[in-house]
């Protein structure tokens, strides 16, 4: 849950986010103090409640690297429910294919000990930020291959438990969350 916040602590270039839309929407005090927050940390409002909720990401995703902004993406889609690495979803590396802008993978260590999944409480924890070498998406495939997307995320993904040391579970962290 609290990637996003250490992931730019370690970035010499601004990060920005997909953030659900919600959290630009709220009213009153709050509101105004969330939606100034995520505007100011670098996230940007996607829709996630429409039919084509995965293709209005990408498409935002692909519209930010175009202008030459870093996007961070979380391959798994949610938080891990447990601290171990699930399979990763096929959105960046069909961003990246389509692109062809290089994927930096990222591991971040000890985030679910500064806020346990479930827990709204934070607690302090040594975090450890390790930035992985560019992963180009040219060497699996071409744009719209299903068996190259397929092949990026899952080298990607074996790249960044490389990074961490989690386990890894062959499975999407949703089915596991049910």
């Amino acid at each position: 849950m609290a990637d996003w916040i250490f992931t730019p602590l370690g970035s010499p270039r601004r990060i920005a986010y997909l953030a659900k839309s919600e959290y630009f929407t709220g009213t009153g005090l709050n509101g105004t103090f969330q939606r100034t927050f995520f505007a100011q940390t670098g996230q940007v409002p996607i829709d996630r409640t429409s039919a084509n909720a995965a293709e209005n990401a990408i498409s935002t995703a692909k519209r930010l690297l175009n202008e030459g902004r870093l996007v961070g993406l979380y391959p798994e889609g949610t938080r891990s429910p447990d601290a171990r690495l699930y399979r990763g979803k096929t959105g960046v590396a069909r961003i990246a294919l389509h692109t062809g802008t290089p994927i930096i993978p990222v591991g971040v260590v000890g985030t679910d000990k500064v806020c346990r999944p479930g827990k709204k409480e934070w607690r302090r924890h040594r975090v450890t930020v390790k930035f992985g070498e560019p992963i180009d998406p040219a060497d699996f495939g071409r744009s719209g291959d299903a068996d190259a997307e397929r092949a990026l995320t899952d080298h990607l993904m074996q790249q960044i438990q490389a990074l961490t040391g989690q386990q890894y579970v062959d499975e999407y962290a949703p089915r596991h969350k049910r």
